[in-house]
């Protein structure tokens, strides 16, 4: 099919003001489907003065909202809410057509950010203040949280929803109006819940949606309306943004990279271990910020363990999302190529490949963004499988002495989002936990990704500002606090003392 007669594309725009934006700006980015390699949508990118005009609608916004009550947020929350739960196969279907994750995986990560809306609901509690009574003679303290005002929040590609509703409904909730920005590579479930927010009853200009590059990130970093940054997305680039936002001026959260570690003790049940080192590995081809990249496997088990990876990984199906796969493709041409010189990079590092993925034969198109699941053993703490964030389908096996070799080899390393221990050793589990510069850890767990009400987020390279991702953390983000003192005279006192107060 020739330009002349190919079908006209959808356009991805904006929403600023309770409505869909064309913008400004003539330049687009374009949108693919995975799974067949075809571009299916472009994308419009924002320019500074699309920005402005979204942080001004919600600066207007949030000069209304952050005195709307408890009662009526809360109600927004729960209709918001209600919607996507009704509409989570909807949602599903959007992110697997634009970032090629199955749908089951799709429809999980549906799952993991309707528990932080459902957390937003109880907002009310979370803003409780103290109150102490007679602090000095008839003089009361009290404390309150308010909100910022605009804040804006930068989501990745790899959970076009998840991100957006770890931040957005906490945010809401607390009073603030906001600017989401999520990636252009796969934009349109952003747009969706903007939409059914409006249909919740949250007023116009409270939650708008700039889609865009580094351009638009600039943007928001350098607008004197926009109070706080939210921001999850690699390490090079979530200094970046720490760096521009806090020079501006902000209050920035910004979640970086991760190499995650799962150790393997000798004593483990090493069929339940195999099974984790799959599903974490190669859940989302790999394309997780908490997914398992580096095997740490306590000797002697090593060879039993990667025998049984490897036989696991022998029944996984990759392919088109849509068919019932265990494992889709990567989300762009480039990446997925960028993947697969990591695995030539091993192989020619030395490493062994137990399974390569490049040898894949996809259930999907053929000029699909594909990858097979590879795994490395012997994997050495030099080589670039083993330094670097790949985020795709690569599983690196290294193999240690001791479990103090196994703890030094994690903690020597730059990042410090997640990690996991496999052990049926109480003792060293609860060693691990304390020793382990890492934050958050899993016991028997692959994938420690924390409730709504805990707060989501790790140490070192992985995270740049004081606090987490929602849970109390997330409160604290969104709000400042103010202490109030006061004292109400009767009738019995007066006069005139200048004398400095004293409590008493």
């Amino acid at each position: 099919m020739d330009r002349a007669t190919a079908p006209e594309l959808a356009t991805v725009s904006h929403f600023v003001d309770g409505k869909r934006f064309a913008g400004t700006s003539a330049r687009h980015g374009d949108v693919f489907d995975p799974a067949t390699g075809r571009r299916t949508g472009q994308v419009a990118l924002a320019s500074a003065a699309d920005v402005a005009v979204a942080v001004e609608a919600a600066e207007r916004a949030a000069r209304a909202w952050r005195d709307a009550s408890l009662a009526r947020r809360t109600a927004v929350l729960f209709a918001f809410r209600e919607l996507v739960n009704a509409r989570r196969g909807r949602l599903a279907e959007v992110i697997t057509a634009e970032h090629g994750k199955v749908l089951a995986d799709a429809a999980g990560e549906v799952q993991r950010g309707l528990e932080v809306i459902e957390y937003a609901c109880g907002i009310p509690s979370a803003l409780r203040g103290g109150f102490s009574e007679n602090v000095s003679t008839e003089v009361d303290s009290y404390s309150l949280r308010q909100p910022l005002g605009v804040v804006a929040v930068i989501s990745p590609f790899n959970f076009p929803v998840m991100v957006p509703l770890w931040f957005v409904p906490v945010a809401v909730a607390c009073g603030n109006a906001v600017v989401l920005k999520p990636s252009e590579k796969d934009p349109s479930a952003a747009l969706l819940l903007a939409e059914w927010f409006v249909e919740a009853g949250l007023p116009d200009g409270v939650l708008n949606v700039v889609n865009g590059d580094a351009e638009a990130v600039d943007a928001l970093l350098d607008h004197p309306g926009v109070k706080a940054v939210s921001f999850v997305g690699s390490t090079p680039v979530a200094r970046y943004v720490h760096q521009r936002g806090s020079a501006a001026g902000k209050r920035v959260q910004a979640l970086g990279g991760a190499k995650n570690h799962m150790v393997v003790l000798p004593d483990a049940d090493l069929d339940l271990a195999a099974d984790a080192a799959v599903n974490a590995g190669f859940g989302s081809a790999g394309e997780r910020c908490m997914a398992i990249s580096a095997l740490v496997v306590v000797e002697p088990v090593g060879d039993a363990l990667v025998a049984r990876i490897a036989q696991r990984m022998a029944r996984l199906r990759t392919g088109d999302g849509r068919r019932g796969c265990d494992m889709g493709p990567l989300v762009t041409a480039a990446h997925a190529e960028k993947v697969r010189s990591y695995v030539a990079a091993g192989v020619a590092a030395g490493a062994v490949p137990v399974v390569d993925g490049r040898d894949v034969e996809p259930d999907g198109d053929a000029d699909g963004f594909w990858l097979g699941p590879t795994l490395f053993d012997r994997v050495t703490p030099d080589m670039s499988i083993y330094t670097d964030e790949i985020f795709g389908p690569v599983l690196s096996v290294v193999r240690v002495g001791s479990y103090d070799e196994a703890v030094d080899l994690v903690n020597a390393n730059p990042y410090g989002n997640g990690t996991a221990i496999f052990t049926n050793d109480g003792g060293a589990a609860r060693r691990y936990q304390h020793e382990v510069e890492v934050g958050m850890v899993g016991i028997n767990v692959p994938i420690p990704v924390p409730m709504a009400y805990y707060s989501f987020g790790g140490w070192k390279s992985s995270l740049f500002g004081d606090l987490h991702a929602h849970g109390e953390d997330g409160v604290r983000f969104f709000t400042r606090g103010k202490v109030v003192t006061s004292r109400w005279l009767d009738p019995r006192h007066g006069g005139v003392n200048l004398g400095f107060p004293t409590q008493t």
